[in-house]
Formats: C-alpha cells, structure tokens, sequence
C-alpha cells in the first residue's frame, strides 16, 4: 500500500529509535528533563522567539497560542480553509471563549485587504477583534507558502492596530526549505508560532509553540490545564531533536516527488493538477472531469493500493513524504491513472 493521505503517517527511523533510547530524560512538569529543555531552546533560537514549549500534538500547541493571546468574548481571524478552523474541533470556543471569524484568502494565504476590511470597529456591542491567525504552509490550500512580504504588511498593520497575531506553523519546515527564508525571520514577525515535528519531519509525536518568555510562561500553566504536562518527555523529545538536526534538508526530496507526481498526472483525462500550484510536498488532484465523488474514487484507488484523502466532494489531497521513494511516487501515480481511466 502506498501512503500518501498525509506526512504523519511516517514511522521512526532505526536512527531516531535509539536516539529516543538514548534520551537523557528528567521530570517536565518539574522542567527538569534536559533533553525538553535542549529541543525548546533551540527551537526557540530558530524561531527567533524568548522561549518555547513543548506540547503532545500541533492542535494543543495552537490552541494554546489562541488562549496565551485572547480573552473569552474576543474574536480571531482566520482563513476559511485553515486547520484552525477545520481540524481543530471548535477548539477555540470550547477552550478560549471566542468567537471566530473565517476570511476567504487566495490559496489559503490571508491578504492585509481582507484582513483590514475584517477587523471590528471599536463598539460597546461588537466583539474586539484580539487575534490573527496565519498558516505556513497552508494544509487545504496544497501546501502554499504564505509570502513574506505580505506577513510583513499584517504584521505592520497589527502592530498599528493592538492586534496579536499566530503562526500555525506546522509545516514551516518546508517553507523554509522551499524559499530558503530562515523560520526566524516568519517568527519575527509573529507574537507566538507553533511547528510540527511529526509531519514532514518524521518524529512520532510532538509539537512546539514558541513566544515571549511571559507569553511561554502563561502557556505551560495552560499546558498542563489541558493535560498536556508530561513526565519524562525527553524520549519524545529527542526524536524532535532528531528530525530538526537531520531531516529538515531533506525536505527537498518531498517537494521534488511532489513536482514529479503532478507531472505524471498531467495531461490525464477526467482529472486536473496545476503544476503551478505545487510549492512543497502536496498535489490537490481535481477529479470533477470524472463525475465521480470523493468517496467513490478514494474507495477504487484503496482497492488499488493507494490512499489519498479528500478537501472536497471533488478534490483529493497527496502527501509526500520520507516513508514514500520516488518510484513509489510515480506507481501511485499510474495507478491512479488506470483507476481513472476504468
């Protein structure tokens, strides 16, 4: 079977195994394992931020952010595609008490217009408008890169605007990659960012959120009222250290097989894939042309051997990652291709 719904489906190297054997471990809710400690800080140092916090999955490192930078009543914008909004299970509500307000973007990236035209006036009876969520890269969108220069602009505006801003990060790895733009220079211009180490960069669990030492301090009490304080993290996260110091690079790999399955899909009648489109390690395969749903086409090709995951009733979503090689890439690819044309 071949795997690409999506990079979290990776399992541990032999080499990441033993470094989470090896882990020098101590109690973290004390913030004494040493290991948590090394991974934070330097997680911190790449982010450009004060501090970090180590958290069991990306949601809680976002909605912790989310609740570092709001009060309940509050209102954050998001774009409507965003995992915030779509894969976090009404979180901000239930957890922060506020409200959320979607703005379409262009390929999941938020513009300063829409975000201007978004924000609420000042009136006793409208909520404050506190927050702005940013995605880089942007998960329904195909894995877009969200520029900098427009992060910039948002920044400059929220700052005008007393207005906090959050960066799910979760794949900034391959951002950062694919544009060469240093993960510092993105949290720069954040107040708290989160990143991923159980995607594309292959750790078995594990996230981060990073901030202001005053904004991280708030969060690990946080942590820990979500349940989220571990004891001896440091086996988990010597895996993370592991991925930072030896799979970021390869990222490239990813990005190239997701340039050459869209190449192999080009061109195949009932279904379309924009070239164009394909910035990291995700293809989104339009099967409208076919006039078949989502779940039927999904069901044809698991029978085949591939499993893909849909955005849509017509759109599919490939992930590329280090547990598939090139020449899995492309059989995938011709299955899907004789799936289609049966």
């Amino acid at each position: 079977m071949i795997d690409l719904r999506s990079d979290t489906v990776t399992r541990p190297s032999a080499a990441m195994r033993k470094a989470m054997m090896e882990a020098d471990v101590g109690d973290d809710v004390f913030g004494e394992d040493p290991t948590v400690n090394r991974l934070q800080e330097a997680a911190a140092e790449l982010l450009g931020k004060e501090a970090a916090l180590f958290t069991p999955s990306g949601v809680m490192a976002n909605q912790i952010g989310i609740r570092c930078n709001t009060e309940a009543g509050d209102e954050i914008i998001v774009e409507r595609d965003s995992h915030i909004l779509n894969y976090e299970t009404a979180a901000p509500a239930l957890i922060s008490g506020v409200q959320i307000l979607p703005v379409a973007g262009e390929r999941g990236i938020l513009k300063l217009a829409a975000i201007e035209a978004a924000v609420r006036p000042t009136v006793y009876y409208l909520p404050r408008t506190s927050l702005i969520c940013l995605e880089n890269t942007h998960n329904r969108a195909g894995g877009t890169i969200f520029p900098l220069d427009e992060m910039k602009r948002i920044s400059v505006f929220a700052v005008e605007k007393d207005i906090r801003v959050h960066l799910d990060g979760a794949r900034l790895w391959h951002a950062w990659v694919a544009t060469g733009i240093h993960p510092r220079e993105y949290g720069n211009l954040v107040d708290s960012v989160s990143v991923c180490f159980s995607k594309g960069l292959g750790a078995p669990v594990g996230s981060l959120l990073a901030g202001s030492k005053v904004l991280i301090e708030k969060a690990r009490k946080i942590r820990k009222v979500l349940g989220g304080g571990m004891r001896q993290a440091g086996i988990l996260a010597a895996a993370a250290l592991y991925a930072l110091e030896h799979n970021v690079t390869r990222l490239k790999e990813d990005h190239e097989n997701a340039r050459a399955f869209c190449d192999a899909l080009e061109g195949v009648k009932g279904i379309k894939v924009r070239k164009e489109n394909v910035e990291t390690n995700m293809v989104l395969v339009d099967i409208s042309g076919t006039g078949k749903k989502s779940g039927e086409v999904l069901a044809r090709l698991k029978s085949a051997g591939v499993l893909l995951i849909d955005v849509s009733p017509t759109v599919l979503r490939s992930v590329m990652h280090m547990d598939v090689s090139h020449a899995d890439v492309l059989k995938a690819a011709e299955i899907i291709k004789r799936t289609i044309a049966q």
